[in-house]
């Protein structure tokens, strides 16, 4: 019987490097005592009228190493 041959499980980070930040809504954005770029931009973006937002990468959520 042949062998089959063994496939590589590709990596699916972009960069090696790259941190697992968590996804926060707006009202998580909106409650944060220390509200950072990112965030403010995603709650301007949010108050408009027929907004539809999937959350945004917090970076005060990465994980402590």
């Amino acid at each position: 019987m042949a062998k089959g041959k063994k496939v590589k499980k590709k990596n699916s980070r972009q960069h090696p490097n790259q941190l697992n930040l968590k996804i926060v809504t707006s009202g998580t954005c909106l409650a944060c005592k220390q509200q950072c770029a990112r965030g403010l931009a995603y709650l301007e973006r949010m108050s408009q009228p027929g907004a539809i937002g999937n959350g945004v990468p917090c970076i005060l959520t990465k994980p402590k190493a």
